[in-house]
């Protein structure tokens, strides 16, 4: 059976950039050294880093939750902290891989959940999830609104160095990804452009705000996965794709 041109489009784009970003990575260090150095902690580097670090943890929430054992969850987990959206690009790309060889007609609905989805999670996960994604949305809110009253707006040249450039760039795959799962969720287009832009502006404050919202529209009954999964189809989908 001939694979869906959606799974193929996805299978491309997500190894093209992680790609992208592993090329991007050495030429950076080809050219520019390593990025270990105390002089590229800048104030702005500094908070593009927690930016970038926010949306890892919502990333390896959902990888912790794919995984069947522990163990490679803390592998994927450690991989994401350490090589960013190149190990995000290469987890989706093997989940694509492995789940297309079982069925090659699947969806996005089944990349993003588990294949023992139904176990439900405790009214304690969900109200955890609202709590820690809340208090990393303002943290982050803080710590934008301190580094614009210390050290001016971010859209300057002289704080775009090589490792800056590169950051930014593995930071927006990252968000990239939650973008497709945005889109994924949301009942119109609109709503998930609107969400979208949010996103490109407001990097992970707006990555916290829309889980915390997605949370906080559960019931503390409901299970946990629901959270991933579509409420509706969009203007000239079909059923099959919710």
């Amino acid at each position: 059976m001939a694979e869906s041109p959606s799974l193929i489009a996805y299978k491309v784009v997500f190894c093209a950039l992680g790609c992208f970003m592993l090329a991007t990575l050495v030429y950076t260090m080809v050219t520019d050294g390593s990025p270990f150095r105390v002089e590229l902690l800048t104030p702005w580097m500094i908070a593009t880093l927690i930016d970038f670090y926010v949306n890892v943890v919502a990333i390896a929430v959902w990888v912790v939750y794919k995984e069947s054992t522990w163990i490679k969850a803390l592998m994927w987990v450690v991989l994401l902290v350490c090589f960013g959206s190149v190990a995000t690009c290469a987890y989706i790309t093997l989940k694509l891989f492995n789940i297309s060889s079982q069925d090659p007609k699947i969806s996005l609905r089944q990349l993003l959940l588990r294949e023992d989805h139904d176990c439900h999670a405790k009214c304690s996960s969900i109200i955890l999830g609202r709590v820690v994604f809340s208090t990393l949305g303002v943290f982050v809110l803080a710590v934008v609104v301190y580094t614009v009253a210390t050290d001016g707006l971010p859209f300057r040249m002289d704080l775009l160095t090589p490792w800056m450039a590169a950051t930014l760039i593995d930071f927006y795959i990252n968000v990239l990804v939650i973008s497709v799962w945005v889109v994924h969720k949301e009942p119109t287009w609109i709503s998930a452009f609107i969400w979208i832009c949010l996103l490109i502006c407001f990097g992970s404050i707006t990555t916290c705000a829309y889980i915390v919202i997605q949370l906080f529209r559960l019931s503390l009954q409901e299970p946990m996965y629901k959270v991933l999964s579509s409420t509706q189809a969009k203007l000239g989908s079909t059923s099959s794709s919710k």
